[in-house]
C-alpha cells in the first residue's frame, strides 16, 4: 500500500454511516452485512476499480453483504474504527500500528506479501559500499510512514548503528521524487521498496542493503464487531484464502503469491521501534 502518513495532520472522520445489521440465530446474533475500508482507497470510484472482485469473494465467503466504506483520507482510518464506523479495514503496516495505538481495533488475518522489502540503492560507483558508510551522507526516502519507503529503511539505519536523526540526513521526497533525486545525483543514497527498485533502478544503481521481509498488510475489526463475529471472519477468511488472493491479486498484483496468516500484534513491533528512533511515539503509543 501507498503510505501517505502525513504525522501532523489530525484524525477525520467520515459520519452518517449506519450500524451493521443484525439479525438473531437462536444462540446468538449474527451481522447481515458489513462496511470495508482501504486506507489507499479514499474514493468509491478507486474502491470499485481495486477491489471489487475481492468485496464481491468476500461477501460470497461469509454470506452477507460487504459494502465499500470510502476513507476521506488515510489517516481517518483510526477513528472510524474507534467510533464503529468501518467494520473490517484492510491497512499497510504503518497505518495498522497507528490505528492499534488509539482504538480496540482487532487484527484479523495478515496478508503476506513475498516481495516485500526495502532497498538502499546508491549510484554507480559510490564509494558507499555497506549501510553504515552513509553516516554523513543525504538519503532520498519516499513518504512519512510509508512501511518499505520510510520505516523499513530507517530501521535498517538503526540496525547499522546510525541515528536516522543525527547520523544521515533524509530527504522524503515520495516515490518519483526519491527515485529522481538518485538519478540526478542530487542524493548520495535512494531507499524504498523491492518492487520500485526493480521496475526502474535494477541494473543502474547497486544495492547496498535489502531488509528483512517486511509485515504484511493487516484485516482489522472495529469496534462494531463482537468477538465470535471477528473469529467467524477470520476463520472463514483462512479456509477460503485461495479464493479471495485470486480476487484481489487480480487487480492489485502485489498480492500475487500472498497467504493469509494469523496474526500477532507483536510482529509489528519492528514499524513501533523506528516510530520511537525517529521521535514520533505520539503516533504508536496508547
Amino acid at each position: 500500500m501507498n503510505r501517505r502518513w502525513f504525522l501532523g495532520n489530525s484524525l477525520l472522520f467520515v459520519t452518517g454511516c449506519a450500524a451493521p445489521q443484525v439479525f438473531n440465530s437462536g444462540e446468538s446474533d449474527r451481522i447481515t452485512k458489513i462496511r470495508f475500508a482501504v486506507t489507499d482507497g479514499n474514493t468509491l470510484e478507486n474502491l470499485k476499480a481495486d477491489y471489487d472482485l475481492f468485496r464481491v469473494a468476500l461477501a460470497e465467503i461469509l454470506e452477507m453483504e460487504v459494502d465499500f466504506l470510502p476513507l476521506k483520507n488515510q489517516v481517518a482510518a483510526a477513528i472510524e474504527l474507534k467510533q464503529g464506523q468501518v467494520d473490517l479495514l484492510l491497512a499497510g503496516p504503518s497505518e495498522y500500528v497507528i490505528a492499534r495505538s488509539r482504538t480496540n481495533a482487532v487484527p484479523v488475518v495478515s496478508i503476506t506479501r513475498p516481495n516485500y522489502y526495502s532497498i538502499i540503492a546508491v549510484p554507480p560507483n559510490s564509494e558507499i559500499k555497506i549501510v553504515a558508510d552513509l553516516r554523513g551522507k543525504t538519503i532520498a526516502m519516499s513518504d512519512i510512514g510509508s512501511t518499505s519507503g520510510h520505516v523499513g529503511p530507517t530501521q535498517m539505519l538503526i540496525a547499522a548503528g546510525l541515528d536516522p536523526k543525527t547520523d544521515v540526513k533524509i530527504q522524503m521526497l515520495g516515490d518519483e521524487g526519491s527515485i529522481a533525486a538518485l538519478q540526478k545525483g542530487e542524493v548520495d543514497a535512494w531507499a524504498g521498496s523491492t518492487s520500485n527498485y526493480q521496475e526502474i533502478l535494477q541494473g543502474k544503481f547497486p544495492t547496498i542493503a535489502q531488509s528483512e521481509l517486511l509485515p504484511g498488510d493487516v484485516f482489522v475489526a472495529g469496534s462494531s464487531l463482537e468477538p465470535n463475529i471477528v473469529e467467524f471472519i477470520r476463520s472463514r477468511m483462512v479456509e477460503h484464502q485461495n479464493k479471495l488472493i485470486q480476487a484481489i491479486s487480480a487487480r492489485k498484483s502485489k498480492y500475487r503469491g500472498s497467504t493469509f496468516t494469523l496474526v500477532q500484534d507483536s510482529d509489528y513491533d519492528l514499524i513501533r521501534k523506528a516510530y520511537q528512533a525517529i521521535g514520533q511515539d505520539d503516533f504508536i503509543i496508547k
